[in-house]
C-alpha cells in the first residue's frame, strides 16, 4: 500500500469509522438506471437468481457491503480454484463466456444494473449452446459463476480476502466524459490500491476502454502504482485480450471511430 499522510474516507478501515459516519463518502462511479426487465429476464430473475446472485449483507445503503462480511469463495463454489472478478459486467457476455470456457476457474461478476444481472443469468442458462448468445437452446448451468450487486470499491476494500484473486477485469467502465464528472470515474489511484489488495502476487489486472482520454488516465494510474508492473513496459498498451468477447457495446464504439485501449498490469 502507498503511504499517505492521512487516509481518505474511502480507504479508512471499518474499525476507524466513527459511529453514524457515512462509510464511502466519495462520488459514486455508477448511476442506478430504470430497471425494467424483459419477459425473459424477469423469468430468469424469478426462477434462477438464487443459483447465481450472492446475497451480500448491507450496511447503510442498497449497494453497500457490511464491513463484517467477507466473501467465502471456497464455501460458495465448493472448491479452492483460481478466481476471476469482473467489475461492471454489463450484460454478462465476457464473464459468462469465461466461465463456460474455463471450468477450471471460478468467476465472479459485479454489476449494479438489475437488467444486466438478469441477462447474465439468462446467458448462463444458455452457456451450453453459446455463452455469447442468449438466444440459443438452453444448456448446462454454470457452477463456476456467481454475481453480485454491490459497490465495487466497498467489495474490494473489505468484502474480499487479501490476495484472493487471480485476475481482475474492468472493461469499458463509464468514461464520464464531461470534465465536471471526471471525479466519478472508477479507475483512480485509490482504486489501484484496492485492486492490489485483492490480487495475489503475479495476478493480472486487465482494463479496456474506447475513450482515448480515459485510456491515458488508466495507463497513468497503472504505471504510477508501485504495486503493479505494466506487462508491456511503462506507457505500453496491451494487445486485445482474447478472453474479452466482442460485445455490441464495443462494436458501436468501433463503428463511431473510437479505438480501444487495452491495458495489462501484474501485481508485484
Amino acid at each position: 500500500m502507498h503511504e499517505t499522510p492521512s487516509r481518505p474516507d474511502d480507504l479508512r478501515p471499518p474499525t476507524e469509522r466513527r459511529p453514524g459516519e457515512n462509510f464511502f463518502r466519495r462520488p459514486l462511479s455508477y448511476v442506478r438506471r430504470t430497471e425494467r426487465l424483459t419477459v425473459g429476464q424477469q423469468r430468469a430473475w424469478d426462477t434462477r437468481r438464487h443459483r447465481y446472485l450472492i446475497d451480500v449483507p448491507r450496511e447503510h445503503r442498497e449497494l453497500s457491503v457490511d464491513p463484517g462480511w467477507t466473501f467465502d469463495a471456497v464455501a460458495e463454489f465448493g472448491r479452492d480454484a483460481p478466481r476471476v472478478l469482473e467489475i461492471g459486467a454489463g450484460l454478462g457476455e465476457c464473464i459468462v463466456h469465461a466461465a463456460a470456457t474455463h471450468p477450471e476457474r471460478d468467476h465472479v461478476a459485479v454489476e449494479v444494473y438489475t437488467p444486466g444481472v438478469a441477462q447474465a443469468i439468462v446467458r448462463a442458462g444458455h452457456a451450453g449452446a453459446d455463452p455469447a448468445d442468449a438466444g440459443g437452446a438452453p444448456g448446462q448451468e454454470l457452477d463456476n459463476l456467481r454475481l453480485m450487486q454491490v459497490d465495487a470499491a466497498e467489495l474490494l476494500h473489505h468484502g474480499l480476502p487479501e490476495a484472493s484473486l487471480e485476475e481482475l477485469w474492468i472493461f469499458f467502465p463509464d468514461p464520464w466524459p464531461k470534465q465536471r464528472h471526471h471525479k466519478r470515474r472508477l479507475v483512480t489511484p485509490e482504486l489501484a490500491r484496492l485492486v492490489a489488495r485483492v490480487l495475489r502476487p503475479g495476478g493480472t489486472w486487465r482494463l479496456a476502454t474506447d475513450w482515448a482520454q480515459y485510456g491515458e488516465v488508466m495507463l497513468k494510474v497503472g504505471d504510477a502504482a508501485e504495486e503493479f508492473r505494466n506487462v508491456h513496459g511503462p506507457g505500453g498498451r496491451a494487445p486485445r485480450f482474447e478472453g474479452r468477447v466482442m460485445t455490441s457495446f464495443e462494436r458501436k464504439g468501433l463503428a463511431a471511430g473510437r479505438d480501444v485501449t487495452d491495458l495489462e498490469f501484474v501485481r508485484v
